[in-house]
């Protein structure tokens, strides 16, 4: 087969951000056999290769023209850090047009009867259009979306890095080290469904059976309450979890922190869970960001409460005690959060605490960004040396 090489001007593919049947299309686009496709998916996602040389079943010319056709995700990345535990890592990433995202990857040694977890928290946006008072990235502003492939990518990454050095707990020596990824979570950086074309295409990727093979029931897609896409995504034939940023019971507190509550008041996000749960049957997350003195008075966990009883065993809170932005709020004590969860339980309302994690390596979203962009506008200090 003659090759034609591409253009130096001529953007190349990522292969990351293609279905099965898409990179079949692309192969035979190009006079190659889509069988291929599936030769390629495994070398991705069940061999985690980065090398198109690498690629020993493929043709050598197929080989070639990958490398001078198509890529595998963004691979630049500018800083990883690791709690001093080695529960909590995390990326930051540089994109093909130099914008930064973060990634994190956060391990749980086994407990009672459930086995070891790796969880990548990924981001699904460069910045964020939505403006949460509590949040570093929603300081931010909005860059841009990522693309599937940029989402699908941030997974990757943890996936080898994990194949390569498993990870045991320390202090475990007995529990059996754990390989690979268990679960991922649209929590980080961005508003999922506002990128929702991406998002899904990624997590159907991630689904393939031909490729990453993650059980959809082990993905969840956060959203600050945007209600048409909720509704649309309960009828994605998708077993996906939900999770609802909630963080506040009443309009008038809600609509402070959250500007987008101003679109979609709780009554409409409400309506729109309620649907969705009955639709799917599937239980609905409410995150819940304790700020102390602010949303974590027993007022305001009786409101929650009352808000939430219609859902029934289909509402479950995760209580998340603020990290430290520039935002001014500060982290509730445990005294307050226990007495806040209490209330909760005694109205019937299950919930659950976040462990806080990586607190040494900035591990909320947006804030290893914002030390890292900091860092590079500081102005260089010429060094002086003294004259003789």
């Amino acid at each position: 087969m003659t090759m034609t090489p591409i253009s130096q001007t001529q953007k190349k593919t990522d292969l990351l951000a293609l279905t099965l049947p898409q990179l079949q299309q692309w192969l035979k686009d190009r006079g190659e056999a889509p069988f291929r496709a599936k030769q390629i998916y495994n070398w991705l996602y069940r061999q985690l290769e980065t090398d198109f040389s690498a690629m020993s079943n493929l043709p050598q010319s197929l080989r070639q023209r990958l490398s001078e056709e198509a890529c595998i995700g963004p691979t630049v990345i500018r800083s990883e850090l690791h709690s001093k535990d080695d529960r909590t890592r995390k990326i930051l990433l540089e994109l093909s047009d130099g914008k930064l995202v973060e990634s994190v990857l956060m391990l749980y040694p086994p407990l009672k009867e459930s086995s070891s977890r790796a969880t990548v928290c990924v981001s699904s946006q460069a910045g964020c259009a939505y403006g949460c008072t509590f949040c570093a990235t929603g300081q931010m502003g909005f860059d841009r979306h990522l693309s599937a492939g940029e989402i699908v990518a941030q997974v990757l990454f943890f996936a080898r890095e994990l194949r390569t050095t498993p990870w045991t707990a320390s202090g475990l020596p007995g529990s059996t080290p754990i390989d690979h990824i268990t679960n991922i979570v649209l929590m980080g950086m961005g508003e999922p469904l506002h990128n929702y074309t991406n998002v899904l295409q990624a997590l159907r990727i991630l689904n393939s059976n031909d490729g990453f093979n993650l059980g959809a029931r082990h993905m969840t897609v956060s959203t600050v309450g945007l209600v048409p896409a909720i509704r649309k995504l309960s009828q994605e034939n998708l077993q996906i979890n939900l999770a609802i940023s909630l963080h506040a019971p009443t309009d008038e507190l809600r609509s402070r922190t959250m500007p987008v509550n101003r679109k979609y008041p709780l009554a409409e996000l409400l309506a729109a869970c309620k649907d969705y749960i009955a639709t799917t049957k599937r239980q609905v997350t409410f995150e819940y960001v304790l700020l102390s003195d602010v949303n974590d008075t027993a007022e305001y966990a009786e409101k929650l409460a009352e808000l939430l009883a219609p859902l029934k065993q289909f509402a479950h809170v995760n209580c998340i005690p603020v990290n430290a932005t520039s935002a001014s709020y500060q982290t509730p004590g445990p005294d307050a959060i226990r007495a806040f969860r209490n209330i909760l339980f005694e109205r019937g309302i299950s919930n659950s605490v976040r462990a806080e994690r990586g607190d040494d390596i900035a591990a909320a979203c947006g804030q290893l960004r914002t030390r890292f962009e900091n860092s590079r506008k500081a102005p260089v200090v010429p060094v002086v040396t003294p004259q003789a």
